[in-house]
Order: C-alpha cells, then structure tokens, then sequence
C-alpha cells in the first residue's frame, strides 16, 4: 500500500509545514488515510481508548499535579537558596547552582519545560543581577532542565516502559547514571565558562544561613527520597509513588510551609488538568498514528532497511542517534515514541539489544531535542522568561547540546551504565 503509505507521511508533514500543532497533524493525517483507504473507520473510537486505557499511564497526571503543588509550594525556591548558600560563593558558583537544582528538580517534576519554568523565574534574575550574562543564564537553566525527562520519575520514560512492555521501576533506575553523567559533564561545562569569563560568586555564607536554608529545606529535599526511595525500596508501584507525591505536596504546602491555600486548590488543579489534557491527546492520536503505519505495512518496511546495517553495529548505533536527534528536533519526545518505537522495536529485537539501554539511549536523544530548534520547548519557555529572542539563545546554548551529545555517545557505547543499577537492585 504504497499510496496509503505516502498519503500518510505526506500528509503528516504537510500539516507540520503549516505549523499545524503536532497532535492535530497526527490525527489528521491518520483519519484521512484510514476514511480514504477504508481501513475501518470505526477502529478509530476503539483504538483512541486504547492508547490511554493503561495502567503505568496513571502515573503521569499525578506527577504533573505533584510538581505543580510543589512549585506553588515554594520547594524550588528553598532548594535554590540551599544550594547557594552551599556552593554560590565559588567563582561560577550560580550557574554551579542552577545545574545542581535542575538535576535535584528533574528528580521532582518529570517535564523539562516545568523545571524552566520553576527555576528561571527565581535563577535567571539572580544570575543577572551578579554579572553573569542573561543569554548565559537562560542557557545554562534550558539546558540542564534537560535532564528532567532523563531522571526519575519521568514521564518520557512511563511513555516508553508502557509501549516497549518494560517495567517502568526499571526505566527509572536506569535513568539515574546517564542522568548524572550528563549533568557532570554539564555542570564541567558551566563552571569552565564562568570561570573563563570572570563570572564571580556570591559572598559566602555564614554557618547559620547554611544551617538556616537546610532546616527550611529539609521538606523539599525529602520530596524525591520518598517518592524515588519507595521505588527503589518496593514499597509501592511508581503509579502510587505518583499519587504519594500529591498527598505530600499538599501536606507540605498546606500545614509545614503553609504557601498553599485551599482556595487556590482549584486554580493548581486546573493547571495539571491542561497540561494533563495536552499530553494524553497527543498520547492517542500518535497511538492512532501508529497503528495506520503498521497497518499500511510502513514499520516494516522501515525495520528492515534499518537492519541493512546491521552487518556493522557501531556505524547503525550512530546512525540512529544522529536519526534520532534530527527527530527530536522536530517533533516531541511523546510522539516521537508512538511513531518510531514500533519501527525500532524488531531492530532491537533482530540486533540482541537491550531494550532498557535503547530506552535511555532513546530518551537522551529525545532530551537533546528539547534545546535544540524548531521544537526547543526548553528554550521557549527559558526565551518567555529572559525576554530573549529565541535565535539569540542559540549562541550560548549550542555548547551545552554539544556536551550533551559527547554523552550520549558515551551512553550509547557503554550499555552498562544505563543497565547497571538495575542490575544491582536485582530488577534484571
């Protein structure tokens, strides 16, 4: 069905010419090659039920309500000040800061643009008001909040643990390596730039202010050992570690900090839903996207001329991660799973690769994506709180997509590092 197959595809990147938004350019696409080729248009009801009738999916509104109760909270912040009083005074010491709290916050939100959102607001002026430049800051804050799709809990990973039928307390175990891999050589990459321009530290703090901002931290830093420790522990599903998050966000805000009312519930309520809402309708479309691909014969013809490479594994890894980059640069990571995981699926299969590591592999990729143009959600949202044109970004941030890039390579010809501590916990 060749027709169908470029009626799909062709239609698919029509839509994003014309800067259809990605959800309704799957569904389109999708419906059209279903109703013109008389595929069963009735399949479509059942299979946009399907996409989001799956138990691990339940995790993510959850945790995306989690880490809004947290960031109305005020955790983020109290955290940010903790980690200055610790390490601001070293020269460079705030972009040191900012790649710490963004790596601490990736363990708390699961979304990339979410730690943006909850860090530049507080980092970014006060990186700016201590010399450092404003490109400079946002970049570094775009950067690293990267990592949230990396590191546990994350949503991109309850994504591919549900579509590759993996565990999804495995994902996030192997997540935790590559996640501060990245983030060192991140954080490296800061610290050499700010101390190659001169960008000095704040004064440094007294014992007390340290002991002060860790006592008023203390309940933000045990966010992430509860809900990642009951994990690792087994003491409950990460679907019920999500729902934990959201009962100790709102006991924390509530009646420790205080910083959440009850008449505001409603509004913080409202934000998860939306953003909720946006994930899971891309989430079936790309579902029904994916079934028309399979349906018309395009995943299997895609698997089987990736596996022509097969004959020199080094050079398909490669070639996967610079195909898989170009994809994240243009899609988002969510879809990118639904319409590309079926494909890679018998390559793994075929080449005696390990799922979880393709996985991680996978993710990073998609995480390069997130700073890197036209889709750069992290810049978006680092340009709506800097009030800096996004092409100007670029110029500070294309540094940072190159460290990250050494790491994935690194991730992605050491396997082990992302299937090690699984191992270890005796999840493999």
């Amino acid at each position: 069905m060749a027709g169908a197959a470029w009626l799909l595809l062709g239609s698919f990147f029509l839509l994003l010419l014309l800067r259809v938004p990605i959800g309704v350019a799957l569904g389109a696409s999708s419906f059209l090659t279903i109703w013109w080729y008389d595929l069963g248009v009735p399949v479509i009801s059942y299979n946009f039920w399907a996409g989001i009738a799956k138990f691990p999916l339940l995790a993510i509104p959850f945790f995306i309500l989690a880490g809004v109760l947290m960031e109305k909270a005020g955790m983020a912040e109290r955290i940010v000040r903790l980690m200055r009083v610790l390490v601001g005074h070293w020269p460079g010491g705030l972009g040191l800061v900012a790649v710490i709290v963004a790596i601490f916050w990736g363990a708390v939100s699961g979304s990339g643009p979410a730690t943006v959102a909850a860090l530049g607001t507080v980092l970014i002026p006060g990186m700016a008001r201590l010399g450092y430049d404003k490109k400079f800051a946002t970049a570094v804050i775009s950067a690293t909040s990267e990592l949230s799709i990396v590191i546990p809990p994350s949503i991109a990973l309850i994504i591919f643990a549900t579509l590759a039928n993996q565990s999804v307390r495995t994902m996030f175990m192997a997540g935790v390596v590559p996640g501060l891999l990245v983030g060192i050589i991140l954080a490296g990459l800061t610290v050499y730039l700010s101390v190659r321009r001169g960008y000095g530290g704040e004064a440094r703090a007294s014992r007390k202010e340290v002991l002060e901002a860790l006592r008023d931290a203390l309940w933000a830093l045990l966010a992430p050992v509860i809900i990642l420790g009951g994990i690792y522990g087994g003491v409950f599903t990460p679907t019920e570690s999500a729902a934990v998050a959201v009962f100790y966000a709102l006991f924390v805000g509530l009646f420790v900090y205080r910083t959440l009312q009850f008449k505001h519930l409603f509004r913080h309520l409202a934000d998860a839903v939306v953003a909720t809402s946006v994930i899971m309708i891309v989430v079936t479309l790309a579902g029904i996207f994916s079934w028309t691909a399979a349906s018309i014969g395009v995943v299997d013809r895609i698997s089987q001329a990736i596996m022509q490479l097969g004959d020199t594994p080094w050079l398909l890894i490669l070639t996967l991660n610079f195909f898989l980059a170009i994809l994240g640069m243009l899609l988002d990571a969510i879809s990118v799973y639904y319409i590309f995981l079926p494909i890679f699926l018998p390559v793994i299969a075929a080449m005696g690769w390990d799922p979880v590591w393709f996985g991680i592999m996978m993710t990073l990729n998609l995480a390069l994506g997130q700073i890197t143009p036209p889709v750069a959600v992290n810049l978006y949202m680092g340009a709506l709180i800097s009030g800096i044109k996004l092409e100007e970004l670029w110029s500070e941030v294309w540094r940072f997509a190159a460290a990250t890039f050494v790491g994935l390579l690194i991730i992605a010809y050491v396997p082990s590092l992302s299937t090690w501590l699984p191992s270890v916990l005796g999840m493999r």
